[in-house]
C-alpha cells in the first residue's frame, strides 16, 4: 500500500515513495523486499495498444524506519491520488 511521500517538517520529497509491505513488520523482513520491482498499475480513459491500464514502474530501494516500512523510487514519481492504493510487488528476479 502506497502510505505516501518521504517528508519533514517543510519539505516534501515526491521521488521517494514510502510503501507498506503486506506481513513486513520489521527491518530485517524488509530486507528481502529491497532491489524487487514494483508496479502501480491504474485504468486510464483512452485505449492505448488495446488496452486502457497504464503501468508506472519503480524500484524498492531500502527501508525507512523500523516497522517494516520501505522507500521505493518510480520512474515517474506517483500521483498523490495514489495514496492508500495497492501497489503490486514482483518477487522474479529483477534486471539490472
Amino acid at each position: 500500500m502506497f502510505i505516501g511521500f518521504r517528508r519533514n517538517l517543510r519539505n516534501s520529497h515526491p521521488e521517494d515513495s514510502l510503501v507498506k509491505i503486506e506481513g513486513v513488520n520489521s527491518k530485517q523482513d524488509a530486507e528481502f523486499y529491497l532491489g524487487k520491482r514494483i508496479a502501480y498499475i491504474y485504468k486510464a480513459k483512452r485505449v492505448i495498444d488495446g488496452s486502457r491500464f497504464r503501468v508506472i514502474w519503480g524500484r524498492i530501494r531500502r527501508q525507512h524506519g523500523s516497522n517494516g516500512l520501505v522507500r521505493a523510487k518510480f520512474r515517474d514519481n506517483l500521483p498523490s491520488k495514489a495514496m492508500g492504493g495497492g501497489l503490486r510487488v514482483m518477487l522474479y528476479p529483477s534486471r539490472v
